[in-house]
């Protein structure tokens, strides 16, 4: 046996996207050596309810745990964890680790994810200042919250939205502060827009919008947030959630083609054969839309975790999926699916003041994308019509007494 193929796989990222791969690796009947080597000091854990759940103490490590403690141990998964990797080597298919460690591999998953970004400003580095993207940061936030408490949030995005919605749960006072018109503008439309402010205010969050940022104030911890004109908005701590940045610098500087992350093709092969890519950190191909973008969610890290676990072990590519995600706030679900590429006109299914509708995204009579909040038919129909390219009357779709498998017909 050679010595790559003894390597074994290495997966560079503990992350849903790292933790999935190697389960699917050992399912699919992989039977080398698989090592992921992680950063943090924990096991693979699942990240969403890290500004829901868990900043509400109702999820603890165990219910965030991907896989149970003895599950690596039992399917002989080696845990590297709390080592940064600092180089892969593609002519000598190695991987340099932090500890001075070099970790052969017959094949690499790369899987690091994306880090949340940062505001550079003065300011940014006083204590009370958070972004959310990890188990450690989420209980940092977690600990500033509660009754008599202000909490900014930077950024009218989910993760911030969330946050905010945590926080009042707590009874901690909450402000949104974004930078545009509305909340959501990069990731919804205007109906959602509306909806999700409205309901906010409704339960007690203030906004304040086109408000541009110049500087955290404070001494050591922070005390409050000075806009553009002049006001300082008072608070105890800030959560930043102004968007995340793909951890593709170990990939461009093995020389590795990136484009706003790791370049990827179906398969979730990188332009190194024995080398995969998977997750937040990836540009991937998108059949539905003729065009490659990178997609920042669970479903896709689990979707291109099957394609490099079906890839490395010789089994047929998995079925394409349409892509979706979701958000809770308070008593709503929304869930979304499909890309609103393309898109010439909008339906609106139901009544938003009711809080249960649906917007759809369409091209022509084609749905090219759904946002559904609490409206789970409406979800999924939407999605299973995006992935047929099935044309649908407008007028059936934006009728709630017509039923979603009426419309599918």
């Amino acid at each position: 046996m050679s010595q790559q193929a003894e390597a074994g796989v290495v997966i560079v990222g503990a992350g849903h996207a790292g933790g999935t791969a190697a389960a699917l690796l050992r399912q699919y009947g992989y039977a080398g050596a698989i090592t992921i080597v992680g950063d943090e000091p924990i096991a693979p854990y699942q990240r969403p309810p890290l500004s829901k759940a868990w900043l509400k103490g109702e999820a603890d490590a165990d219910s965030l745990a991907l896989r149970p403690a003895s599950f690596y141990q039992e399917q002989n998964i080696d845990l590297v964890l709390g080592v940064a990797v600092t180089g892969i080597d593609l002519a000598a298919r190695t991987v340099a680790l932090a500890d001075g460690r070099s970790l052969a591999y017959a094949h690499l998953i790369i899987a690091t994810g994306a880090r949340a970004r940062s505001l550079p400003i003065p300011g940014a580095d006083l204590a009370g200042v958070f972004v959310l993207r990890s188990a450690a940061d989420a209980e940092n936030v977690k600990a500033a919250l509660g009754p008599g408490k202000r909490l900014a949030v930077v950024g009218g995005g989910y993760i911030g939205l969330e946050a905010a919605a945590s926080a009042r749960a707590l009874g901690a006072d909450a402000v949104v502060i974004e930078a545009a018109p509305r909340i959501l503008a990069r990731s919804s439309c205007p109906e959602l827009s509306d909806f999700f402010t409205a309901y906010h205010k409704a339960r007690g969050v203030g906004f304040e919008l086109n408000a541009a940022i110049v500087s955290f104030e404070g001494d050591d911890h922070v005390t409050g947030v000075k806009l553009a004109d002049g006001r300082v908005i008072a608070c105890d701590d800030v959560v930043v959630g102004v968007g995340i940045i793909p951890n593709d610098e170990l990939a461009k500087a093995a020389g590795l083609k990136c484009a706003n992350g790791i370049e990827v093709d179906l398969e979730a092969r990188t332009s190194d054969p024995v080398v995969f890519a998977i997750g937040d950190v990836t540009q991937r191909p998108l059949p539905l839309y003729a065009r490659s973008h990178r997609l920042e969610s669970v479903a896709n890290a689990l979707e291109q975790a099957k394609q490099a676990a079906s890839a490395i072990t010789g089994r047929a590519a998995p079925p394409h999926e349409v892509t979706w995600n979701w958000s809770d706030q308070y008593d709503l679900k929304l869930q979304m699916a499909g890309m609103p590429f393309d898109v010439d006109q909008t339906v609106v299914r139901g009544d938003p003041a009711t809080g249960k509708f649906a917007v759809f995204h369409l091209n022509g009579d084609v749905i090219q994308a759904v946002e559904a909040v609490n409206a789970p038919a409406e979800f999924m129909a939407g999605r299973q019509l995006i992935g047929q390219r099935k044309p649908v009357s407008l007028e059936k779709l934006a009728d709630p007494a017509v039923s979603m498998k009426e419309v599918a017909a």
